[in-house]
């Protein structure tokens, strides 16, 4: 009896100590979360002020998770340059003790702000950049990318329109990293469908007067006019293709656009267009709970880079309740384990590339007539299963992949 009672002291010593380590492994009892975005730019509508209202939603649905442990949001506005986005970053970490950076819109910004993350030790979660070299040449244990990639839209939007017979294609691309990946992958991927590409032209980030880029679109006489670009720059180009009627002749594509950009420009000149998307707030009763939620706060209905930006917060947040760490390999090792079922995607996972897998839809705008109620914008075309949507992972130039 006196040895049982000694064994139960003994263990119950040792569970808490376990548990005080478990407290500890916390650092300083808080557990910080930084979005870097865009507050006065470009893409301050497709990110921006939603960005940052859905990981503080993200923080609230998951509650007192961390008993005694404080979680603290911070935001930043990187202007859409790499070197205020690194400095921040370096800030964030080595001052502020910044476990994870979470958005990240403009794929420059990401590629540099990844980098130094990366180096120090700390997750990136990139739900806003689009740049495939996050999980192939500059893939890293520390980066997740999330909702979407230039490999996935090109593939999803780029195949289909071949298909419908669009075969001949010019591209009016930004002229930065974001752009240039997403060109080329689309234009990989109409060409190993069947089609060709017969021209392109680039103009600069946040361009004020797309006349001229668009009047070379036009005489190019291509079927399609694939928009490489995004945000503020996607809904000018539409707007100046509109004044010049360039939609009577040839089939405008914008390969990254958002239900922002449509309720920006209106059913009327958007309606019909094709779109690829990594969410919808329509879709199911967990995506327009999130939607409704998200509007009573901003007046206006999520895009797939808010509902992602939800997601990544809260199973991160998940990650280190399930680990009582904020170590980030500890955290990444649990995030690769997990199953993702939240408001933005079903049966997701984190692939070894750090790619998140999850399903992609190809949506049509509708046509003002068929829209019955506000945001009521798009209807599904189909659902790609996430291993046909983004790349496979034999492709992958990782170096993480051992092949």
């Amino acid at each position: 009896m006196k040895r049982a009672t000694l064994l139960s002291a003994a263990l119950a010593c040792s569970l808490s100590a376990f548990a005080g380590a478990a407290s500890a492994a916390i650092s300083g009892d808080v557990v910080k979360i930084g979005v870097m975005t865009d507050l006065s730019g470009v893409y301050l509508d497709y990110a921006g002020k939603g960005s940052v209202e859905a990981a503080r939603m993200a923080i609230e649905d998951f509650g007192n998770g961390l008993p005694g442990k404080k979680i603290e949001l911070v935001t930043a506005d990187h202007q859409n340059k790499a070197d205020i986005g690194s400095a921040r970053a370096r800030e964030w970490i080595d001052r502020d003790g910044v476990d994870t950076i979470v958005d990240l819109p403009n794929s420059s910004v990401a590629l540099a702000v990844s980098r130094i993350a990366s180096e120090k030790k700390r997750i990136s979660l990139i739900t806003g950049g689009a740049n495939l070299r996050h999980t192939n040449e500059e893939c890293s244990p520390y980066i997740v990318h999330y909702v979407y990639d230039t490999y996935a839209l090109a593939n999803v939007a780029g195949k289909a329109m071949v298909t419908q017979g669009l075969k001949s294609w010019y591209f009016l691309t930004a002229d930065y990293a974001f752009g240039a990946s997403l060109e080329t992958a689309t234009a990989d991927v109409v060409k190993a469908s069947g089609g060709s590409v017969v021209g392109q032209i680039k103009h600069p980030l946040n361009a004020s007067d797309f006349s001229s880029f668009v009047l070379q679109a036009q005489a190019s006489k291509a079927q399609v006019v694939a928009l490489a670009n995004g945000g503020g720059d996607t809904i000018n180009a539409i707007k100046a293709a509109n004044d010049f009627g360039l939609p009577k002749n040839q089939t405008l594509v914008g390969l990254l656009m958002t239900i922002s950009d449509v309720h920006s420009l209106g059913l009327k000149l958007t309606q019909g267009m094709k779109m690829t998307d990594a969410w919808y707030w329509d879709l199911n009763p967990q995506t327009r709970d999130f939607g409704t939620r998200f509007f009573a706060r901003m007046k206006r209905m999520p895009n797939m880079v808010h509902a992602g930006t939800y997601s990544a917060v809260l199973q991160y947040l998940k990650a280190v309740q399930a680990t009582g760490s904020d170590d980030s390999d500890t955290v990444m090792a649990a995030l690769k384990k997990a199953k993702i079922n939240d408001a933005f995607a079903k049966n997701g996972y984190i692939r070894a590339d750090g790619r998140m897998m999850h399903d992609m839809y190809l949506m049509e705008v509708k046509k003002p007539a068929d829209s019955k109620s506000p945001w009521d914008y798009l209807k599904l075309v189909a659902t790609v299963p996430a291993d046909e949507a983004f790349q496979p992972l034999s492709q992958s130039r990782c170096p993480l992949i051992k092949k």
